[in-house]
Parts: structure tokens; C-alpha cells; sequence
């Protein structure tokens, strides 16, 4: 392949944040997607944990947009989103039972065209297709407490072995964990495999594999101990939200597993200190 998922990814990864008031505010990750509105028009949709969400009280969050500059360097440019109306309404569509949200936003014409196309998400075979199991490395994307990478507010890339099995289908798994560490403000990140990515030992396909996984949702805890274990929601769910937007009455799944006990959302339920 001539393109490389996880420098597409980077450029299409945003922070997301709200003030709150007190000298802190809410921080998570999300990434936009192009798709076609039900009248034909492209349009860009912000995709995320819906918990990153639904812990911004106020009415806008800011999106940290980076924008090119002539010489080579890049420029961080925020800019805020409407998510909740007058009444305090959500303006986001959520799936109603998985940690997984999405808003149709405008973006600046220039990073508009980093969005990454729908057919990146993996589908409800790919898995299987491509014979992903437990000790097969993903790489994902995120702000670390509202860390980002440099001064032009890219995301930070980590990567962890998968530490689950088995891992589809999502009807029946859901979720899946990530053999790595999870801080507030990582949730709502993509997780995905691209062609740098390892493969266990064992493996047999030769062919390069590039897909987006699902998105962080959470991290998990026991007795207040962090373990260091990611969960990491299905892109299937990913894609009946984005469905849900047009159609408030398309099919969704109905999950045979629920989440992993202990298990804790890894992003907005806590506020970092302002940098």
C-alpha cells in the first residue's frame, strides 16, 4: 500500500476539551470521518467516547485543529463545536449501548480533508478476514491528560499488544483490551493496526493490514489500582452510530457480553490541571 494509516490517522485526531471554570477543564480524544450526508453532500463527522461528551456541561467544547503553514511549520488553532443546545440537550448522536459518540461539525475547509474515510473502519469480518488475536500489536492515538506530541497540538502515538481472547465477533466480544497504559484524556482515541505494526508470533498472513480497530473507551481498575489494560470498543460500533445519525431506527447490535468488571472510563470523569 502506498499510504500509511498511521500518519493519516495523526492528521485526522483532535483534542477535546472544555473550561471548567474552576482553573481545570475536560479533556478527550477524537478523530473525524468523511462521509455522505442522506442529500449527497460530503460532510465531516467528529467521533468519540460518548462519556467524553456527556461530562462537558457547557454548551461548546473546543476542537484543536492544526493548520499547515507556508514554511513548513504548523500552527495549533482551536475552535469551538456546538454540542448541547439552549436547553442543555445533546446534539451529539450516542450508540445506545456502547461508549461511542458522533456530530456532524464543520471543520476548516483545510483539515476537512484529513478526515478519514468510512470504509477505514474495520468491518464485522475484518477480524476474522485478517486473523487479529491476542498478541497482535495495535497502535493508538490520544492526549494523555491534554498531553499532546509538540507545540502544534498533535497526538500522541502509543502502541500495545492485544490482550484478550477472543476478540470477535462484536456481537458476542464487544470490547476487547489492549495490553497498554490508559490516562485521562486518551478515551475517544482511534486504536488501529497499520503495515508498522508486528504481528504475534505465529501469525501466517504476509499480506500488509491496515484498519481502524475501534476507539479507547476505557481503562481498567481493581481495588483503585490501574492495570495498565485499555478496552477498546469495536469499529463495528463505530458505524451503526454514524448510521444512527440519519436514522434514529437502524439496526443496531444487541451485545451478548457487557464490559469487563472493574472497568473504568479512562477520559472525561476527571479534569486535569490546566498547562
Amino acid at each position: 500500500m502506498a499510504w500509511d494509516l498511521a500518519v493519516e490517522l495523526i492528521h485526522a485526531t483532535v483534542q477535546l476539551e472544555q473550561p471548567l471554570g474552576d482553573g481545570t477543564r475536560t479533556v478527550g480524544t477524537g478523530f473525524l470521518i468523511a462521509e455522505t450526508a442522506p442529500d449527497g453532500t460530503p460532510r465531516t463527522v467528529l467521533v468519540t467516547a460518548n462519556h467524553v461528551l456527556s461530562k462537558m456541561p457547557g454548551a461548546e467544547a473546543r476542537i484543536g485543529y492544526r493548520i499547515a503553514n507556508p514554511d513548513g511549520s504548523w500552527s495549533y488553532s482551536p475552535q469551538t463545536v456546538r454540542i448541547r443546545d439552549a436547553a442543555g440537550g445533546k446534539l451529539w448522536t450516542q450508540h445506545p449501548s456502547r461508549d461511542v459518540a458522533a456530530i456532524s461539525i464543520k471543520a476548516p475547509d483545510e483539515f476537512a480533508k484529513a478526515a478519514i474515510p468510512l470504509s477505514w473502519l474495520a468491518q464485522d469480518d475484518t477480524f476474522q478476514t485478517n486473523q487479529v488475536g491476542a498478541g497482535d500489536e495495535m497502535m493508538a492515538l490520544g492526549f494523555p491528560r491534554g498531553l499532546a506530541a509538540n507545540q502544534a497540538g498533535f497526538p500522541i502515538l502509543r502502541a500495545g499488544r492485544v490482550a484478550s481472547f477472543p476478540v470477535a465477533p462484536a456481537q458476542v466480544f464487544p470490547t476487547f483490551l489492549l495490553d497498554f497504559t490508559v490516562f485521562p484524556g486518551n478515551s475517544g482515541g482511534p486504536v488501529f493496526m497499520s503495515q508498522a505494526a508486528r504481528r504475534r508470533v505465529g501469525a501466517t498472513e504476509a499480506h500488509e493490514v491496515q484498519f481502524i480497530a475501534g476507539l479507547l473507551t476505557q481503562q481498567v481498575e481493581l481495588n483503585s489500582e490501574r492495570l495498565e489494560i485499555g478496552i477498546v470498543t469495536h469499529a463495528k460500533f463505530i458505524r451503526e452510530t454514524l448510521a444512527l445519525m440519519d436514522d434514529p431506527q437502524a439496526p443496531i447490535t444487541q451485545a451478548r457480553n457487557e464490559v469487563v468488571t472493574g472497568a473504568r472510563a479512562a477520559s472525561a470523569e476527571e479534569a486535569v490541571s490546566r498547562d
